[in-house]
């Protein structure tokens, strides 16, 4: 067989990206158990906390579009390689002849997109009835892509454990999701928490997602922009970096 120029290699390599996830979208995003933990799950989760609150709505949506990325992106990613493992499909993937950094880069645009797709909602509800300004547009596009993949990128690491029941993945990465809602300033700003609470919500990558979409809406920010995009980078690089290793362990 013949050998393939580095440059043919990665047109193959995202062909093969984009089929995958395309594949996804058609299959998986309409399955119970998406619709659940990516969408319902996240809402009733955020009303139950937000009802109640003496805030204007407006103030609230930041919190409930950074939830709803949260859980929409990182949920796709541990609902497909499961199923794809117990069928056999994603042993096919893994032997076909394309790197195995297309596969993930497929199934990482899979949450991406879905997030993507759903976190406008809450923002387009904002925006039309409860008069939501958007004060800065790039950092509300940088803010809504950024998070998406990074979520979608640590449902990728959780699902890189090898079972092939996407319940256990979901009940560990719900061990994950949670603590981040309560520490990350969707519901009191973080420069309202106390220093403990503060010293937490730096460790959580949702604060700086809700931070930056925040500013985007606000005007308001406790990281700064900067900050904010190059942790999320970072927390990004190190979730895909220790789901390949973790891949790559559990398939030896």
């Amino acid at each position: 067989m013949s050998e393939k120029f580095p440059m043919e290699q990665l047109k193959t390599d995202l062909s093969a990206s984009w089929a995958i996830a395309k594949k996804d979208m058609r299959i998986y995003y309409i399955k119970p158990g998406t619709l659940m933990f990516g969408i319902l799950f996240p809402l009733f989760m955020f009303l139950s906390f937000a009802v109640g609150k003496n805030a204007p709505v407006a103030t609230l949506i930041p919190g409930l579009i950074s939830i709803t990325i949260l859980f929409s992106s990182s949920s796709i990613g541990p609902m497909v390689i499961p199923t794809e493992r117990r069928v056999k499909t994603f042993e096919r993937l893994v032997s076909a002849p394309i790197s195995f950094y297309s596969i993930i880069l497929g199934k990482t645009l899979g949450g991406f997109l879905f997030s993507l797709a759903i976190g406008v909602i809450p923002l387009l509800i904002g925006v039309v009835l409860f008069e939501t300004q958007i004060i800065s547009l790039l950092a509300l596009i940088t803010g809504l892509a950024l998070a998406s993949y990074c979520f979608a990128t640590l449902g990728i690491m959780f699902a890189s454990f090898p079972t092939e029941n996407p319940g256990d993945i979901m009940m560990l990465l719900n061990f994950v999701r949670l603590p981040l809602i309560f520490i990350s300033g969707l519901y009191i700003p973080i420069e309202s928490l106390p220093d403990w609470g503060q010293v937490a919500a730096a460790f959580s990558p949702l604060s700086y997602a809700n931070d930056l979409i925040r500013y985007s809406l606000e005007g308001k920010t406790f990281y700064g922009p900067v900050l904010d995009v190059a942790v999320l980078f970072f927390f990004t690089a190190v979730f895909l970096y220790v789901g390949i290793r973790l891949d790559r362990k559990f398939r030896k």
